[in-house]
C-alpha cells in the first residue's frame, strides 16, 4: 500500500502545485492498485491505462510549465458505465447492448471531467441500465463490498463506492435515480451527494427523467465539493437543467451553531436495525455537541413507494420498449419484470402519481421553512451478502423495500448526502443521511463536512474478507 494511494484530490492538487508529486507517478498508482484489488470487487468493468497515462503525461507537462488547464488537473477519476465516454465503451452492464460502438460521444458530465484536467481511469460497474439498489449484472458479473467481500456494495453506483473505498482512483462519478449514490456510499463507508435536481445537466437523458441526478462519489465531502464546481454547469443538450448555481457549494467552518436540524430515527414507518440505529443516534448526538438545535421530529409524510414504484416502472418500460423479443429475454429478470409492470400501467396511473409527486414536493418545502436540514439513517440495515437483489431470508420481494430512506428524496429532487458516522457491531460501515430543502446544497454540504472533520471514520487501506 503506497502512500499516494492514501491521499485525497485536494492533497494532490496541492503535490502537484509544489512539484512533489507528479499526475504520471500518481496514475501509475492508482492504476498498479486496480491491477491488485478490482479482481477481487469488481469496481471497474473497463480500465483504460494507456489513455490514463498519456493524458497524466500531458497533465504534469501542464503543471511543469506552470499552466494547469482546469481544477481537477491530473487527478485520477473514473466515470460510471451509463455515461458516455469518448474511447471507453459504454455497455449499461447488459448483454444487449453492442461492443462495437462508435464511442465518439462524452455526455456533459464526462465532458466537464475532461475538460478540468481529470485522468479518466475507466468505467465503474452498475447493474443493468442501473435499475436496482445492488450492483451486479448479466454482463459483468457481481461487484463486492472492499468492507466485506462477500457482501453487496449496494448500487446502482456500486462500482464507484467501492472504487472510492480503496482509492482506486480519487474522483469518481454516481448518479442516483432512487437512493444510487446514497446506498453504496452508506454501504461502503464514503461519502456522496445527490445534488439538487438541474445542477449536473444529464445527457442523454435517463430513462427515469425527473428521478435522477447526478453527482459526485469520493472520500471526502472536500473533494465531492471540487467535483461539483467543475460538473455543475449548463449543457445544451439537457432540456431538464435548472439555473447554474451562483453561490458557492461550501462555506467554511468548524461549528454548526444556529442550525436547525430534524432528526427523523425512522420517518415514522421504518424498521431500522438496532445496531445501525445506535450509531446514528450517537451521531446526531455529535451535531449536538458541534452546536446544532436538533429536535426530533419525523418529516410527516407517509410511505411513497406505490408512487415512486409507478414512475420506476413507466421508465422501465420506456427503457425496453424498443427491445427485440430476443433482446428482452437477455434482460435481469428482475428488470424485466418491473418493465413489464411498467407496460401496465395507464395514463391515468402516471399522472396520478405526478400528482402525488408533487404533493410530497410541496410537503417537505413547508417543513423545511422550519429546519434547514433532515438527519436520518441513511439505510435501515448494512450490507447484506452480495449477488442477492434482497437480504437473504427477509421475505422481501423488491430492492426499494430495503432503502425506504432514499427514493421520498429522488421523488422531491432535493440534495441528499450520505457521510460516514461509524461502524456498525458486525463491522460494517453506517452512513447517515442528511437532506436540505431544495437549491440549499450548501446547508446538506456544510453539516457532512463539519460533522466529518469532527467524528472521522477510519478508511479502508485493502478490501477485507477477499472471496
Amino acid at each position: 500500500m503506497s502512500e499516494i494511494g492514501e491521499l485525497t484530490a485536494v492533497q494532490l492538487l496541492q503535490h502537484f502545485r509544489d512539484k512533489s508529486l507528479s499526475p504520471v507517478e500518481v496514475t501509475e498508482d492508482a492504476l498498479l492498485r486496480i491491477e491488485r484489488y478490482n479482481p477481487v470487487v469488481n469496481a471497474y468493468c473497463h480500465v483504460d491505462p494507456e489513455g490514463a497515462l498519456n493524458a497524466a503525461r500531458a497533465s504534469e507537462q501542464r503543471w511543469l510549465d506552470g499552466q494547469p488547464c482546469g481544477a481537477l488537473d491530473g487527478v485520477p477519476a473514473s466515470i460510471k458505465d451509463l455515461t458516455l465516454t469518448i474511447g471507453m465503451p459504454t455497455r449499461k452492464g447488459s448483454r444487449t447492448t453492442s461492443a462495437e460502438g462508435p464511442w465518439d460521444i462524452d455526455a456533459p458530465f464526462t465532458a466537464f471531467m475532461r475538460k478540468a484536467g481529470a485522468v479518466l481511469l475507466g468505467k465503474t460497474t452498475t447493474p443493468e441500465f442501473g435499475w436496482k439498489g445492488v450492483t451486479d449484472n448479466p454482463l459483468y458479473g457481481v461487484t463486492r463490498n472492499p468492507w466485506d467481500t462477500r457482501t453487496t456494495a449496494g448500487g446502482s453506483s456500486g462500482g464507484a463506492g467501492a472504487a472510492a473505498a480503496l482509492n482506486l482512483g480519487v474522483l469518481h462519478q454516481g448518479s442516483d435515480a432512487g437512493g444510487s449514490i446514497r446506498i453504496p456510499c452508506a454501504f461502503t463507508g464514503t461519502f456522496g451527494i445527490k445534488p439538487t435536481f438541474g445542477y449536473v445537466p444529464q445527457w442523454p437523458a435517463s430513462s427515469m427523467t425527473i428521478l435522477s441526478h447526478l453527482g459526485p462519489m469520493t472520500r471526502t465531502v472536500e473533494d465531492s465539493v471540487l467535483m461539483l464546481q467543475t460538473i455543475a454547469q449548463p449543457d445544451a443538450r439537457d432540456g431538464l437543467v435548472g439555473a447554474p448555481r451562483t453561490t458557492p457549494w461550501l462555506m467554511p467552518g468548524t461549528d454548526l451553531k444556529g442550525l436547525r436540524v430534524a432528526y427523523s430515527p425512522n420517518f415514522g414507518y421504518v424498521d431500522v436495525d438496532p445496531h445501525v440505529a445506535k450509531v446514528v443516534a450517537q451521531a446526531v448526538a455529535g451535531l449536538v455537541q458541534l452546536g446544532a438545535h436538533v429536535e426530533q421530529i419525523d418529516p410527516g409524510f407517509s410511505d411513497p413507494l406505490e408512487v415512486f414504484s409507478t414512475l420506476w416502472a413507466a421508465g422501465a418500460a420506456r427503457l425496453t420498449g424498443s427491445m427485440s423479443e430476443a433482446q428482452k429475454q437477455l434482460l435481469d429478470p428482475g428488470l424485466l419484470r418491473i418493465a413489464q409492470r411498467g407496460e401496465r400501467l395507464s395514463l391515468d396511473d402516471f399522472n396520478a402519481a405526478l400528482e402525488a409527486r408533487a404533493a410530497l414536493v410541496a410537503r417537505m418545502a413547508a417543513f423545511h421553512e422550519h429546519y434547514d436540514v433532515l438527519v436520518s439513517p441513511m439505510m435501515p440495515i448494512t450490507a447484506f451478502d452480495a449477488g442477492h437483489d434482497v437480504p437473504p431470508g427477509s421475505g422481501l420481494q423488491e430492492w426499494t423495500q430495503w432503502t425506504p430512506f432514499t427514493y421520498p428524496f429522488n421523488l422531491t429532487q432535493q440534495p441528499a448526502a450520505s457521510v460516514p458516522c461509524g461502524l456498525a457491531a458486525n463491522g460494517l460501515p453506517v452512513g447517515l443521511h442528511v437532506v436540505g430543502a431544495r437549491f440549499a446544497d450548501e446547508k446538506v454540504l456544510r453539516v457532512c463536512q463539519v460533522y466529518a472533520k469532527a467524528f472521522p471514520t477510519p478508511h479502508l487501506q485493502a478490501p477485507k474478507n477477499p472471496v
